[in-house]
């Protein structure tokens, strides 16, 4: 526990119905109550005026305490409601800091959280996760992982490798010893039962980031094929100028939309084409540094014309991208093959009247996640930190099934399993660094 009470306010900044300032540490009551001059029950609502230390009302205020450890940090806190607007917020905080609260860390109620043992670290960067999430299928991982969807699966694989831990380690301190064959330990399936849990979860890790983080996408083709009027229609809204003539797109448009549950962000593109026009040619340039800067790539073509040389030519500079090949304008022609471009089969739809949309919706979010989709019910890696930890991991425990496979001595095979249960102690948080740390929570906004 700490000694220090800390208060922030944990609204945001600016007008509004109310405003909320968090108090938590074993002054918190104490603090409170000099403010309001009333006596405070836990778990109970009282309604009462804050006054400063001249006895001068500053605001009437609701006050609610939650008494450790039954609370979010497990020490005493206290939220005090007033209402919205920079002005009354700011004084009642100064009151909390002229009473003997200390101005809380950005984060440090969620630390506190952790440090006291309330929730371990994948749970607590999981709050971070719900606070940025932009989509419901964002919302929904994030939330899964502050229940413990992924710090159950971990703590499942720890356990095993503990147990062989344990055994392997008494062989190698009791070597006289006859070990008991009823106690004997099946190493090598605990550890073919490790990897396996271990692969399951690294297997979503690229979707679950996918949903996590988003992913960039550019929209190319050659002039007038129709790039602005589907930015327009998967957004669903006229973002883009759309006009009849080649070439009204001069530089990049960059859009968040949010396709099936995945946060993308959408780069509308100069149509690319040999020009001797010094503005189209810059946008032109742009537009090759948007397909070189993009996880995805959605080249659209006109299916009401024959294949171009420029396509062609777009093709070839895409070819080594992921590509959705949009085959734009079905509704006045019916789209002709365009397999033999090189980028894979296409999506037909029109972006005016919106036929063939929803399919295309469903083709990004397949081509972007990799045909990787993360059930309700399944442990999500939605953190790179924590990719990184479990691959860590497996590497280690594949070093460790070699050493079973030559009949090395145990002690080659408890280095690498201490060091797969470091790796994973990482995601938890049982073994971390105060510099780690710093950094995680210094994501976090003041008053979280």
């Amino acid at each position: 526990m700490y000694q220090d009470t800390i208060a922030a306010i944990a609204t945001a900044v600016g007008e509004g119905s109310i405003s909320v300032i968090r108090l938590s540490g074993n002054q918190a009551s104490h603090i409170a109550e000099k403010m309001i001059g009333k006596k405070l029950r836990d778990r109970r609502i009282t309604f009462a005026q804050a006054r400063d230390t001249n006895g001068e009302v500053v605001d009437e205020v609701v006050v609610a305490l939650m008494k450790g450890p039954h609370s979010y940090t497990k020490e005493d806190v206290v939220e005090i409601s007033c209402h919205g607007g920079h002005l009354p917020a700011q004084k009642i905080m100064k009151l909390c800091l002229s009473f003997g609260a200390r101005q809380a860390n950005p984060g440090e109620f969620t630390l506190r959280s952790f440090l006291n043992g309330r929730i371990d670290l994948a749970q607590a960067e999981a709050v971070l996760d719900i606070v940025q999430a932009n989509t419901n299928e964002g919302l929904r991982l994030a939330v899964g992982g502050l229940a413990g969807r992924l710090s159950e699966p971990v703590k499942d694989i720890k356990g095993k490798l503990l147990l062989a831990l344990a055994y392997l380690t008494a062989k190698i301190d009791f070597p006289e010893d006859e070990v008991d064959t009823q106690a004997e330990v099946d190493i090598p399936g605990l550890l073919d039962e490790a990897r396996q849990a271990l692969h399951e979860l690294i297997e979503n890790a690229d979707a679950g980031i996918i949903y996590r983080q988003g992913i960039r996408a550019a929209i190319v083709g050659r002039p007038n094929v129709g790039k602005s009027s589907l930015l327009n229609r998967l957004l669903g809204s006229d973002r883009a100028i759309v006009t009849p003539i080649a070439g009204t797109t001069r530089d990049t448009l960059e859009e968040s939309a949010n396709v099936n549950g995945i946060p993308f962000v959408l780069v509308d593109t100069a149509g690319i084409r040999e020009t001797l026009d010094p503005i189209e040619t810059v946008g032109v340039e742009r537009t090759r540094k948007a397909i070189s800067q993009a996880s995805l790539v959605l080249f659209v073509v006109d299916a009401s014309q024959p294949v171009s040389s420029d396509d062609m030519k777009i093709a070839s500079d895409v070819k080594d991208f992921k590509v959705v090949l949009i085959a734009n304008k079905c509704d006045i022609a019916k789209p002709s093959s365009f397999e033999w471009l090189g980028v894979g089969s296409h999506v037909a739809v029109s972006a005016l009247t919106g036929v063939g949309i929803e399919n295309l919706r469903d083709e990004i979010a397949r081509r972007a996640l990799n045909g990787k989709l993360i059930s309700s019910d399944q442990a999500a890696i939605t953190n790179p930190r924590h990719k990184v930890s479990l691959e860590t991991a497996d590497a280690h425990l594949d070093a460790a099934q070699i050493s079973l496979a030559k009949a090395m001595p145990d002690d080659f095979v408890t280095i690498d399993l201490k060091a797969a249960l470091n790796a994973l102690g990482e995601i938890t948080g049982e073994n971390v660094s105060e510099e780690l740390l710093n950094e995680i929570f210094s994501r976090f906004c003041v008053g979280k």
